[in-house]
């Protein structure tokens, strides 16, 4: 089956030559615009989304923190804005990875190539569950469950939990959490792991969650609390 690239460009020559690139690949390719026009492709559930920044109205950055919570597949953003502080704001709202203008065209294609693996990859992890006590992670819907309720994760977010929850007691620095869910090639900062588990202890808190799952170790990086029992089903 052919996999949806919708790409978000206010400019036409951009977006005419990034189809044209990946339509070699034979991937189904639907383009915006703007975010108006991009939240109508959303119904066409794509596989990944190849995002600009600078765009008239709502930029990139707004686009893609309004449809994290909804959309999972990896999102790319394609700019001319490579300064770090743009680089982490993108990724703590939930983007995938950066390419950079002027691209270059078999970068664009291993890039998609990469990110488009690596979600079916997870796509195809066999459904079972690890159970902590009330905690539920479910590996083949990608939720967490608590007490029956689903507490709403980003991608990279629950990416963060399934490392450190199957690997619990082994400490992970920040450099290692990275490289292991952004990916090797990704360009970006280890910095932005920490505001990502900020933001899944700010989501443990709303719902209740007295225990710390995820510890601090100081100087170190983070681990999945080893005096959690946890069960595979």
């Amino acid at each position: 089956m052919k996999s949806n690239v919708l790409i978000v460009d206010d400019n036409e020559e951009i977006i005419d030559l990034l189809s044209d690139i990946l339509l070699d690949e034979e991937y189904n390719i639907f383009s915006a615009k703007n975010s108006d026009e991009a939240l109508e492709k959303i119904k066409f559930k794509p596989d990944i989304i190849l995002l600009d920044i600078m765009m008239p109205g709502k930029d990139g950055f707004e686009f893609c923190r309004e449809i994290r919570n909804v959309v999972n597949c990896p999102i790319v953003f394609i700019t001319a804005k490579i300064e770090e502080e743009d680089i982490l704001k993108g990724l703590a709202l939930g983007g995938d990875d950066y390419i950079k203008k002027p691209f270059n065209i078999k970068e664009v294609k291993a890039r998609v190539a990469a990110h488009l693996r690596r979600d079916k990859r997870n796509l195809n992890i066999e459904k079972n569950y690890i159970i902590f006590d009330n905690l539920k992670i479910d590996l083949g819907g990608r939720e967490i469950i608590y007490k029956g309720n689903k507490i709403g994760l980003t991608k990279r977010e629950f990416d963060i939990i399934e490392l450190l929850a199957f690997n619990k007691g082994q400490v992970f620095t920040k450099e290692q959490i990275y490289e292991k869910v952004w990916g090797y090639d990704a360009e970006g900062d280890a910095s932005t792991v920490s505001e990502h588990i900020k933001k899944i202890r700010a989501k443990f808190v709303n719902e209740k969650i007295e225990f710390q799952y995820i510890s601090t170790v100081w100087g170190v990086g983070y681990k999945w609390n080893n005096e959690s029992e946890g069960i595979i089903r």
